[in-house]
């Protein structure tokens, strides 16, 4: 049996191979010399501070981390800009938690665009959704959860894509080839249950070839102020389901478990001036379950206040799951998200994201506040405060009720 590592290291190699030959077939009639001119490169550099004001849950977590991060992009266009090639690495030293210190491919593609279709084949981040608090349909790509618990870091994905663009709307078909666990923290990261996760002894439903290969499908197209997707996806869940078993010397150990899933999907917004109206809902299957969630909701923005410059966003979203309060497998059963969106539009694009999140069942709250504004013309920093409150030990927020934190990072982009 090949380990994971192993096996992602399988199929990071049968892309940089693929990518390589694809840019020598299509350089092949262009001198040497000119292949190595005219790429973009850009990037990052940052440095983040990682602070908790509560005395830690478990043992042995500390109460701040130190971590450093680096991201490059390197992009080439060739063939009157139909054609071109993305490099994105990213890597991540964290202090304490070796499990947070990890390396990826973000982006590795090679994209072929035509008037009425487009192919990539390669790694690489696929957004689905509209709402604000929850993304509930995006499914394309395994969440960097060591990376920042709102979900929203996402590990690079193998693929072949290929859009048809039509009159009618475009239409996405994917073949995923290669399934990416979910990254967990370790034994003296914070965010994480009593016993930490054990990704290495993760089981899965199917083996070999029907555990790695995935498909999916999206339609999208806009009617007048409307924006519409219809998506269905099919093959390993991103969504693992913990268990608790034991190890050979009796020893408790959390063991993540990947379903093999159908979902089939919807996601609208409707702009009408200031008004935006969202909504994603989705239908789960598997073998052990089946079930329907949706989150909904508006945002109004009061632009330009006072001639001031400063726009002032309102957020009010409710989010729903079918697994219902005692599952653990989702925070949002039941919940409303109230938030305040600030924009100064000034030359520092200083922006604010303030909300709660209430439980609607038992009360427990979760508040959130994002801040970030640019340092000249290559400096930005970031800033987010998150905590909990009156959450129950029936709650799954419960196992990180002592995780409130604040953290800070400054970066350099160049």
């Amino acid at each position: 049996m090949i380990p994971e590592k192993l096996n992602c290291c399988k199929w990071i190699a049968l892309w940089v191979l693929l990518g390589h030959y694809a840019l020598v077939a299509a350089e092949a009639s262009e001198n040497n010399t000119q292949w190595f001119q005219h790429w973009e490169i850009s990037g990052q550099l940052g440095v983040e501070s990682l602070g908790f004001w509560e005395q830690a849950a478990y043992p042995g977590q500390p109460s701040h981390f130190l971590s450093a991060m680096a991201e490059m992009e390197f992009v080439r266009e060739w063939d009157n800009g139909r054609q071109s090639f993305a490099f994105v690495p990213f890597y991540r030293y964290s202090q304490h938690d070796n499990r947070r210190t990890h390396f990826d491919i973000r982006e590795l593609t090679w994209l072929w665009a035509q008037t009425d279709w487009e192919l990539r084949i390669g790694f690489r981040k696929v957004f689905w959704g509209v709402a604000e608090g929850l993304h509930l349909i995006d499914i394309i790509n395994q969440t960097d959860y060591v990376e920042n618990t709102d979900t929203e870091d996402k590990l690079g994905q193998p693929m072949i894509n290929l859009a048809l663009i039509g009159d009618l709307g475009t239409l996405d078909l994917f073949i995923l080839t290669g399934f990416r666990e979910r990254t967990f923290p370790g034994e003296k990261g914070r965010f994480r249950p009593q016993i930490a996760v054990s990704s290495s002894e993760a089981l899965f439903e199917r083996s070999g070839l029907a555990k790695h290969m995935a498909y999916a499908l999206r339609w999208s197209h806009y009617f007048g102020n409307w924006d519409v997707g219809l998506a269905y996806f099919y093959g390993m869940g991103r969504e693992p389901i913990l268990s608790l078993s034991f190890d050979e010397s009796a020893k408790p150990v959390i063991k993540p478990y990947y379903e093999l899933i159908q979902q089939t999907s919807i996601d609208v917004q409707m702009t009408d001036d200031a008004w935006l109206w969202k909504l994603e809902a989705m239908f789960r299957s598997s073998a052990t379950e089946s079930f329907f969630a949706a989150v909904g909701g508006l945002e109004y923005t009061f632009f330009n206040v006072e001639d001031t410059g400063l726009d002032v966003g309102l957020v009010l979203e409710y989010m729903f799951d079918g697994r219902g309060s005692g599952s653990q497998a989702t925070f949002f059963q039941d919940d409303f998200l109230m938030a305040l969106r600030l924009g100064f539009n000034d030359e520092q694009s200083s922006e604010l994201l303030a909300g709660v999140l209430i439980d609607r069942n038992n009360q427990s709250r979760f508040y959130n506040l994002e801040m970030s504004r640019r340092i000249g013309d290559n400096w930005k920093l970031e800033a987010e405060l998150r905590w909990f409150s009156a959450a129950p030990a029936s709650d799954p927020v419960y196992a990180v009720r002592q995780d409130d934190h604040i953290r800070v990072e400054l970066s350099y982009h160049f």
